[in-house]
């Protein structure tokens, strides 16, 4: 980031500090993300992405090989997403979660849990996300749909009984190249799927 920001500026408007004054300085290192490969999913908002995300999905290895921050961090987004999901396809909280007013969150691991309470940073479990909020973290359109997918996995059905399983299958052709009937994944659109958004 730019040197000469100051402080109280950055957090006073984050959206406009990131487009304005988040580019680097002549000669500076590129950054992780900004160095990241475009065959990466995601390419930003993670330490690290990978390679065939809706592959790795179908096969149950989304989560492996990724950095242990990285994967508190998707549990949480996913979670947070289908907090959203639910509570658009059902009008329904769940009250034993932190968006139903309890005071600690469901996840088991210490390092998790401390990730998703710490107030103020992207994972925070006590700030709700959209799917618009995923796409613009994560600079990629189709994220949304693989925590989505991820979490009908990890819960077994997605919000309101549907199946992301033709979906996924459909993605993995196209990522390995296959025919699709001329359908690009930056053309999916999954919000008639998950209520307004």
């Amino acid at each position: 980031m730019a040197s000469g920001c100051a402080k109280t500026a950055k957090k006073a408007d984050w959206k406009v500090h990131k487009k304005t004054c988040g580019r680097q300085a002549p000669g500076a290192a590129p950054s992780p993300q900004s160095s990241a490969s475009a065959n990466v999913s995601p390419p930003k908002g993670l330490e690290g992405g990978i390679a065939e995300p809706f592959t790795r999905l179908d096969n149950g290895t989304w989560l492996h090989d990724r950095p242990e921050k990285d994967v508190y961090g998707l549990l949480i987004d996913a979670y947070r997403l289908r907090m959203d999901d639910i509570y658009n396809m059902e009008g329904e909280i769940d009250a034993d979660s932190l968006y139903g007013g309890a005071p600690n969150g469901s996840t088991k691991k210490r390092e998790c849990e401390q990730l998703g309470v710490t107030a103020g940073q992207w994972f925070d479990l006590g700030a709700s996300v959209e799917k618009g909020d995923i796409i613009e973290h994560y600079g990629e359109s189709t994220f949304p749909m693989q925590l989505r997918m991820f979490a009908e996995a990890v819960y077994g059905t997605a919000p309101g009984g549907t199946s992301g399983g033709a979906m996924r299958q459909m993605m993995m052709m196209m990522e390995q190249g296959g025919a699709t009937g001329g359908m690009q994944a930056s053309h999916l659109d999954m919000a008639n799927m998950f209520g307004r958004r």
